[in-house]
C-alpha cells in the first residue's frame, strides 16, 4: 500500500501529481504494470492498494550481483519487459518519464512491474498504421495530427487519454466497406502487414522532473519534451544494467547536467558488452530527440534492432527470468496481538521495517506499507 502524507504533498505542491497517478493506475491493465486495487483517503492521507512485489527493485538485485551489473542476457530480458511496458503506456498517451532500475520492481515468479506514475504526463494520440517493411507514417486519423496529438499536461491544459481499444473502429474500414484481405494489403502499400504505431510525439511540456542522472537533454535546455525523453531514459537504463552505472554522471548534480548536455557518450573497457547493444545505446542516447531511435516509430522500432534478435514479443511472459525471488515467511511481520503467548504476554516481535523517515528522502511524500 501507497500512503502519501496530504500535508506533504501540499506542501511540495504535488497534489496534483497524486491524483495523475491515481487516475493512471485506474487506466492500466498490462502483466508489467500495476494493478490499482482499490483506493481511499483519510483526513491526513491518500491510499493506493496496489500488488505486492516481493522481489525488492533492479536497483537492489542489480547491487546483489558479483560485479554490480547484469550478464547480458538479464539485461536483455528485463528490457525487453520494460519495453513492452513503455509502448502500452505511449499508446494510452502516458510519457512515464521516470525510469529507472529503483522504480522496476520485481514480481514474485521474476517478471517486472513499473511502479512509481506520479511524474508521468498524459496526453492525447491518434493512432497510425506502418508498413513493417519501412519506417514511412501515414496518417491514419480523421483529421487528427498524426501520432503526435496534443498536450494535455496538467501545468498547461485539460488532461485527457485516448486507450487502445478506442484503436481499430478509427484504421479498419466498418463491415459494409471492408475491402478482401489483398485489397487491405494493397492499402497500406505492399503485402506485408501493418504496425499499429501510437507515439505521442508532438506533446510538449516544459517541466523540469526526472532523476538528474537520467535526464534527457532537452528537459534539461528547457526546450519542451514528450515521448522521445521516455527513450533516452531507456537508453540509460540499458546502460545501467549493462555497466553498473550511469554514463553521465558526474560529482554533483551540476556536473551530472553539464555531462548529459555536452559530454559524448563513452563505453567502459569493462565490462565488455556486444556490439549490437552499444549500437543501441547510441542510437538511444542521441542528444537530439528527433534524431533518437524511436522518435517516430516508438517501440516498434527499438523491437526490431539486433539487440533484441531471438526475442519472441509475443511470448515474453512465458520466458525464464534470469532471477526468482526467495518466498518471503509473512509471519515475520505478525502484529503483537498475534503474537501473544498462551499465558497472554506479549512475544517480542522484531522490527523488519525501522527506517529514518525523517532524513530518507524516498519516504518524503509517501511510505509503502
Amino acid at each position: 500500500m501507497k500512503v502519501m502524507d496530504k500535508a506533504s504533498l501540499m506542501s511540495r505542491n504535488k497534489l496534483q501529481r497524486a491524483q495523475t497517478e491515481r487516475e493512471i493506475l485506474g487506466l492500466l491493465d498490462h502483466p508489467f504494470l500495476p494493478t490499482l486495487y482499490s483506493y481511499f483517503e483519510t483526513d491526513k492521507f491518500y491510499c493506493l492498494v496496489m500488488e505486492f512485489c516481493s522481489g525488492g527493485n533492479l536497483h537492489s538485485l542489480r547491487q546483489k550481483q558479483p560485479s554490480k551489473h547484469f550478464t547480458e542476457e538479464a539485461a536483455r530480458f528485463y528490457a525487453s519487459e520494460v519495453l513492452l511496458a513503455l509502448e502500452y503506456l505511449h499508446m494510452l498517451g502516458i510519457v512515464y518519464r521516470d525510469l529507472k532500475p529503483e522504480n522496476v520492481l520485481v514480481r514474485d515468479e521474476g517478471h517486472i512491474m513499473l511502479s512509481d506514475f506520479d511524474l508521468s504526463l498524459r496526453c492525447s494520440v491518434n493512432p497510425t498504421l506502418v508498413k513493417s517493411s519501412s519506417v514511412h507514417v501515414s496518417n491514419a486519423g480523421t483529421g487528427g495530427s498524426g501520432a503526435g496529438g496534443g498536450i494535455l499536461d496538467e501545468e498547461y491544459a485539460v488532461q485527457g487519454c485516448m486507450q487502445p481499444s478506442h484503436f481499430l473502429p478509427r484504421i479498419l474500414p466498418g463491415k459494409k466497406n471492408r475491402k478482401s484481405k489483398s485489397d487491405f494489403g494493397l492499402l497500406v502499400g505492399g503485402g506485408s502487414l501493418p504496425e499499429l504505431m501510437a507515439e505521442p510525439t508532438n506533446v510538449r511540456s516544459m517541466s523540469f522532473v526526472g532523476t538528474h542522472e537520467y535526464l534527457a537533454p532537452e528537459i534539461i535546455r528547457g526546450e519542451g519534451h514528450g515521448s522521445a525523453v521516455d527513450w533516452w531514459t531507456f537508453g540509460i537504463f540499458l546502460y545501467e544494467l549493462l555497466h553498473g552505472t550511469t554514463p553521465f554522471k558526474g560529482n554533483g548534480n551540476r556536473a551530472t547536467l553539464y555531462n548529459v548536455v555536452g559530454q559524448p557518450l563513452r563505453f567502459p573497457d569493462s565490462p565488455q558488452v556486444s556490439s549490437v547493444a552499444r549500437d543501441l545505446i547510441r542510437g538511444l542516447l542521441v542528444k537530439e530527440p528527433n534524431k533518437r531511435i524511436a522518435y517516430k516509430r516508438g517501440a516498434t522500432e527499438i523491437k526490431q534492432h539486433p539487440f533484441f534478435e531471438g526475442v519472441n514479443w509475443a511470448l515474453v511472459r512465458s520466458a525464464v527470468p534470469p532471477h526468482v525471488p526467495e518466498p518471503i515467511d509473512f509471519s515475520q511481520f505478525a502484529s503483537k496481538d498475534t503474537a501473544r503467548g498462551s499465558g497472554g504476554a506479549d512475544k517480542k516481535v522484531p522490527d523488519h521495517h525501522q527506517v529514518d523517515k525523517d532524513n530518507d528522502p524516498s519516504y518524503v511524500d509517501f511510505e509503502y506499507f
